[in-house]
């Protein structure tokens, strides 16, 4: 797939800077979910994932979007507000996540677990991880994390009932709907 280029405004959303992609980009993406880029912003590299912002359906326009690091956003001279240039290319090479304390903790309890967790893909780890955030309250947070070390322990390499779609990063969306910019 050749690169994917576009300009777009920062937006900030609570006290992180978010590049939304527009969706007519997003519609170029191979998957409505999350998904693996390399590309630059202003001319500089990174390789992230896109999180989808969560809206989907019929009436819908469905977009993705990530967040830069500070690092990021210092090499492309550019803050919150200011339009970059940005260019995409889908990498099929995905990159580790990680892995919050709480679910390490937890992983480090069960020897059957942990190595099942560092047999599994990439990919997979990124989808346990989006599951166990993707909640509310820290007691359901612990409720998935068990739960994670249950299905780990039974040989479950990816958790069920998931919606890939949605946006699990809840410090910056509602039912799992990307908010609007502030």
């Amino acid at each position: 797939m050749p690169a994917i280029n576009f300009e777009v405004k920062l937006i900030k959303i609570r006290d992180w800077t978010i590049i939304r992609l527009p969706e007519s980009v997003s519609a170029k993406l191979p998957s409505r979910g999350m998904t693996m880029v390399s590309g630059t912003i202003n001319g500089a590299s990174f390789k992230t994932l896109l999180e989808p912002d969560g809206r989907y359906g019929p009436e819908k326009k469905p977009s993705h979007w990530f967040r830069p690091d500070k690092k990021l956003l210092g090499e492309a001279r550019a803050a919150a507000g200011d339009t970059v240039r940005v260019s995409l290319e889908p990498t099929k090479e995905w990159i580790e996540p990680e892995v919050p304390e709480d679910l390490k903790k937890a992983l480090s309890t069960s020897r059957r677990a942990e190595d099942l967790w560092n047999d599994i893909t990439p990919l997979a780890r990124w989808d346990w991880i989006r599951w166990i955030r993707a909640v509310k309250t820290a007691e359901t947070r612990q409720k998935h994390i068990e739960v994670a070390l249950d299905k780990l322990n039974k040989g479950m390499r990816r958790p069920c009932c998931f919606n890939r779609n949605l946006c699990s990063e809840p410090y910056v969306s509602h039912n799992w709907v990307l908010l609007d910019p502030s």
